[in-house]
């Protein structure tokens, strides 16, 4: 085994970004989900429709996975680390899926993702370095926002486009588990001003890559 250094920490963490920004995460052995299931007729406002909604779920994947790098970087145990890395590797998994079907319905991923990336990688790397209670927690409350998210995208997706239902709902089924994964680890409740603030760069970011 080996004792990765700050500078191998920080050196893997660009090595991610780059992947993250440029369409090459590393993923794990999950299928997508989509694959499974046949392309429904979509008119041409419904598939522009899917394909802004894919491009919000990217762009908040592109979030999550700096969120999870900056906790990575300042995490003190090495069991939160190597949890929230695990974590961070299916939240590939998403960012593979949302791009790739963001591209069948003829649609883009956010011009704005660089930005996302760098401001989420800060903010991820302060709540890890506030201490692991307050990691995990912040860990669970964007989990939780996330799943919230979802099913409102959910609720707006024709029924009969089953590809990007189908990823959206093991998307959520995956950002439920993590939230639970971080509580159990000892994640403690943000409070309500933190949570709220969160709340309101979500909706910032969605409305930015639901645009652009």
């Amino acid at each position: 085994m080996r004792n990765y250094t700050p500078l191998d920490r920080v050196l893997m963490n660009v090595d991610v970004g780059v992947r993250t920004l440029f369409g090459k995460p590393i993923v794990t052995e999950r299928p997508n989900p989509s694959e499974s299931e046949s392309e429904g007729e979509l008119s041409r406002p419904e598939r522009e429709l899917a394909g802004r909604l894919m491009r919000v779920n990217h762009a908040g994947e592109v979030s999550a996975q700096g969120l999870y790098q900056g906790q990575s970087l300042t995490a003190r145990l090495p069991k939160v680390r190597e949890e929230m890395e695990r974590a961070a590797l299916e939240e590939n998994d998403h960012l593979e899926w949302c791009e790739r079907r963001a591209r069948e319905v003829g649609s883009h991923v956010s011009y704005l993702n660089p930005l996302w990336y760098a401001g989420s990688v800060t903010i991820g790397a302060i709540a890890g370095a506030a201490g692991d209670r307050w990691s995990l927690g912040f860990v669970a409350e964007t989990e939780r926002q996330v799943v919230s998210h979802l099913e409102g995208h959910l609720q707006r997706l024709p029924e009969h486009d089953r590809k990007s239902r189908a990823i959206l709902e093991q998307m959520k089924a995956d950002e439920s588990r993590h939230a639970g994964m971080a509580k159990r680890a000892g994640g403690t409740e943000l409070p309500l001003p933190v949570r709220t603030l969160m709340q309101f760069t979500s909706k910032v970011m969605t409305q930015a890559a639901y645009w652009i």
